[in-house]
Order: structure tokens, then sequence, then C-alpha cells
């Protein structure tokens, strides 16, 4: 099995670096590199936001979730769905007022644009990283466990350690390689590719389960409650969010306002996390960046529902006890659904083989997403920081396309190195700390520069610094960095060990908190500020994003 999941693997890098060559050889200019040329249709660019938005953590993560928690699980995916209702009603504005980047779009009705633009490339920076590490760091583990490298184990004379550490660098090594080479163009397409295989890998595993109840849900769903030990509330609210903590108020509402803090940062925070913002740049106009939004909504929600038969049937055919063995997590669930199914159908070798192609169609997961990360990082770096504020505005395109390979190769190698220092680490809350850092800081930028007459630079850079800065405080005196132990066996779920508890901020998820500061920073900024509105300005902007005239 080792060898054929090997070699599946092989087979999807081969795909995506002919991929590679063919956009380098269509790439010409700052257009292409950053937008891929503003040539993809609605469907096409629908298809890659939902490859981009779909990560590993939505694959396997919300299906452990599930099979682990039961009902609990799928409000994870509620939330990542609703968050696109918020981005229809935007995309079509910041799709007409942008050019490349976030920055872009906040700088179009500003008098001092330099802040703006540093504020926004720091922004943008920070959530690509720390959602890069936590992709690079699963991506280690997931391969690892793909392969059957186990501690104390051997692959290919290395080591486990050593060959999770060859992981994260060939994982890094290939997304640089996308990016550097083929920009926009390379991870559109690899970005489509993997949702293709995502979605067909889904359907396949949704029919095959289903199949086993007689395409019945009911069955199912009674079976998972079953098997679960935890009867009828395994399909009812409580399990792992919100939970109602008997004889102590406290806790039980703290429980309560983490799950919507949480809630809250997936819904607002969608909008504004760079590599999806990127997106809605790469297609010809408004309208077909709305049309790409429905396309992702249908994708996306098509895959949601799916989840629902992974998770619940992974409870009832593989079992919590078999899940946790694997990974207390719940992260391996879908992967030992698809082994189960496929020995169900075609014996050893029918799980053999779906399980190689489901942990293929996770790598290649993780590689669009961690390409569409880097490419946002670089071209902030290379668009707004090198090219409109030390250059003033002035840059030849070559030396901006040149600048934004340099970029992707420096925050490419900033992620492996950290991955690989991280590797052992329980970085999982970096993915809900970028979302809750875009909802909180570049969330208000958007909608008042937008919707906001009298905002002004002071304002915007108000808004970005005070949610980012919120966030990362709050996140940083949580019980996510220490004090969270578990009950029973003690074991640190905190960043730092055991003993170690500075948390001041009983949430785990800052958004109740830190969006609100990030928006109140941003008015009082405008407020306090000496420097007026440009009143011209903004009816330009509004004309802009409602008609699309003067864009780009």
């Amino acid at each position: 099995m080792t060898e054929l999941t090997f070699g599946v693997f092989v087979v999807f890098v081969l795909i995506t670096l002919g991929i590679t060559v063919w956009a380098r050889a269509n790439t010409r200019g700052a257009d292409d590199f950053y937008a891929g040329g503003r040539k993809f249709s609605g469907a096409q660019n629908g298809t890659a936001l939902a490859g981009d938005y779909m990560s590993a953590a939505s694959f396997l993560g919300i299906a452990g979730l599930i099979a682990l928690s039961g009902y609990d699980g799928f409000l994870y995916s509620i939330g990542f769905l609703v968050a696109w209702l918020l981005a229809l009603l935007l995309v079509g504005a910041i799709r007409n007022a942008g050019r490349f980047t976030l920055a872009d779009v906040l700088a179009q009705r500003v008098r001092r644009q330099p802040p703006v633009r540093r504020a926004a490339v720091v922004s943008t920076v920070t959530v690509s990283v720390f959602y890069l590490l936590a992709q690079m760091v699963g991506a280690g583990a997931l391969v690892s466990m793909l392969l059957g490298v186990h501690p104390g184990e051997r692959f290919l004379g290395m080591s486990a350690d050593v060959a999770e550490t060859v992981t994260i660098v060939v994982v890094g090594s290939l997304m640089i390689c996308y990016v550097m080479f083929g920009g926009m163009k390379a991870t559109t397409w690899v970005q489509i590719v993997k949702a293709v295989l995502l979605m067909g890998g889904t359907i396949v595993l949704t029919v095959l389960v289903l199949s086993r109840f007689g395409f019945d849900p009911s069955r199912m769903l009674g079976s998972a409650a079953d098997a679960s030990g935890r009867g009828d509330a395994f399909l009812r609210p409580g399990l792992h969010y919100g939970r109602d903590v008997e004889g102590d108020l406290y806790r039980t509402i703290i429980g309560k306002l983490d799950f919507f803090s949480l809630a809250l940062a997936l819904v607002l925070g969608t909008v504004g996390l760079p590599h999806i913002v990127a997106r809605f740049f790469t297609v010809p106009d408004a309208r077909a960046a709305r049309t790409s939004v429905s396309w992702s909504i249908g994708l996306v929600g098509a895959f949601y529902l799916m989840t629902l038969a992974l998770g619940f049937g992974a409870a009832a055919l593989v079992g919590r006890e078999r899940i946790v063995a694997q990974d207390p997590s719940g992260n391996t669930a879908a992967l030992q659904l698809a082994h189960a199914v496929g020995e169900h159908v075609a014996g050893p070798v029918g799980g053999d083989v779906l399980l190689a192609f489901t942990g293929a169609v996770a790598f290649a997961t993780i590689l669009a997403v961690v390409s569409g990360l880097v490419l946002a990082s670089s071209t902030s770096l290379a668009h707004d920081y090198f090219g409109q504020v030390l250059m003033f505005g002035r840059p030849r395109e070559s030396q901006e396309v040149a600048v934004a390979r340099v970029a992707a190769f420096l925050v490419g190698a900033l992620a492996v190195v950290l991955a690989v220092v991280a590797r052992d680490l329980n970085v999982a809350f970096l993915v809900a700390l970028a979302f809750a850092i875009a909802a909180a800081a570049n969330l208000p930028a958007i909608v008042l520069s937008l919707f906001w007459r009298r905002f002004n630079s002071t304002g915007a850079v108000a808004g970005i610094y005070g949610g980012l800065g919120s966030s990362l405080v709050l996140v940083f005196f949580s019980p996510v960095v220490s004090g969270k132990a578990d009950p029973v066996t003690g074991r640190s779920l905190s960043l730092f060990p055991t003993g170690v508890d500075f948390h001041l901020f009983p949430l785990e998820n800052p958004g109740i908190v830190s969006v609100p500061i990030g928006f109140a920073c941003a008015v009082a900024g405008t407020f306090l500020a000496r420097e007026k509105a440009d009143p011209l300005r903004y009816d330009d902007l509004s004309v802009r994003a409602l008609t699309g005239a003067g864009s780009h």
C-alpha cells in the first residue's frame, strides 16, 4: 500500500509540474503573473475558489469532528458555507475597486497611500504565514501517516522524524516552484485540478458509504449514534461546542461564547483572507466575479453536505475506538473510511487503492492551498511594498514581477523553516487565528473604505493594526497557548507544556472581542485624525465599485 500511495503522489506532482511549465511559457507580465491575465471564466474561477477554500482542515478535520462529535462537528461546515453569502454581497465591489491585492482596494480613496499599503502588507503576510504554517505541519504529519512512517520505523532509509521533515521540505519546494515560475495561472489550474479530484473523491466515498445503508441517511445516522457510545446525544448539539458543564455556570457561558466567537471569525473572516481576495481579480468583470462566487457556493455547499456522509459514515463503519487510536483528533477518519468501504467493495486491494487516492487528494488539497497563500504574500510584498511604496508607484513591470518571484521564494522558505521547527507542536489553532485576524483587521478596512464617505487613511491603518494586534495579544494570553490540559490524562492541550500557565483571556477564539476592536479602532482613527477625507475620491470609488469604470 505504501508503494501505491507513493506512486499516486508522484503522478499528481508530475501533472502539476507540467501545468507549471505550461503556465511559465504563457506568463508575459504583471497581469498574467498576479491575476492570470484576468481571462478565467466565472466557472473556472469559482472552481479554483472552491479549491482554494476547501483546505485539508475542511476535508480531513471536519470529517473527523463529525465522526467524534456528531452534530457539533457539522456546525463547522455551516460556518464555512455561510461565509460565502457575505462574500457574494461584497465581491463585485472588491473586484472593481482593486487591481491585484487587498491594499489596492483600500488605497483607492485615501490621500496617504504608503501607510495604508504597509499596514495591508503586514496583515497579508501575517495571515498567510499563520495559515501556511498550519498547512505545512499538517502536510508532514499526513504524508508520514499515509506512507506508513511511524516512530521507530524507517522509510527509504530515513527515520520517522527525518521523513516528516523531508515531506515538509518537498511540499514547500513544490509550492515555491508553482508560484515562482507559474504565477496565478499555474496556481489557479492546480486549484482547479485539486477541486475536481476532491469533489470526485468525495462523491465516490459518499455513494459507497450510503450504499452500505441502502441509501437511507436515517439508517446511517442511527448506526453512527449507536456506534458512537453517546446514543441520541450524538445527533444533538452540545458534545463539542457550547457544552453545558453541570454545576459550573461560568464554564458553561464561556463555552457558548467561545463557539459564537469561532463562528463569527469563520463567517466574517473569509472575505478578508488575502488569497481569497486575490482570486476576485482573475476574472474580466464584476459579473464574472459574482458568478465565480455562485459556483463556489454550489461546490462548497455540496462538499460540506457530503462531509455528513464522511463523518457519520466513519463513526458507523470505522468506529470511535479505531479512529481515536489512529489520531486522537480524528483527522484520519476520512482516510480510514476510504479503506473500509474500498475493502468492502473490492477486498484488500480495493481498500488500498481508495486509501491511496484519498491520500493523494488530501496531499493535492494542501499543495493547492499553500500555493495560493504564498502567491498572495509575494504579490502584496512586490506590488504594494516594492512597487507602490519603495518605487513611488512607478516600477517597471519586469522589476515588480522579478521581486514577486524572489518574495515567493523567501516567504516559502520561511514557512518551511517554521514548519520544520514547529512540526511537533499543536499548531491547529493557527487556522482559526488566521480567520480571526482577517475578520478583525481586514474586513473593517474593506467595508468602511467602500461604504463610509468620511473614512480616511488614519482610520484604515488604525483598523488594520488594531484588529491584528488585538487578535495576536488575546490569543497569546488564551488557553490555546498555555493553561489548558486534558482533565483525564493531564496532557497539555496548549502550545506550552503542562505547568506553564499565563493565560488571562478565557476564550480560545478572539473574534468576539477583536472584531469589534478592529471596527472601533478604524472609526476612532478616522475621527481623531487631522486629515480630511477626499469626497471626490470617494465618489470616484463608488462609481468604480458599482460599474467597473476605470478598474485596472
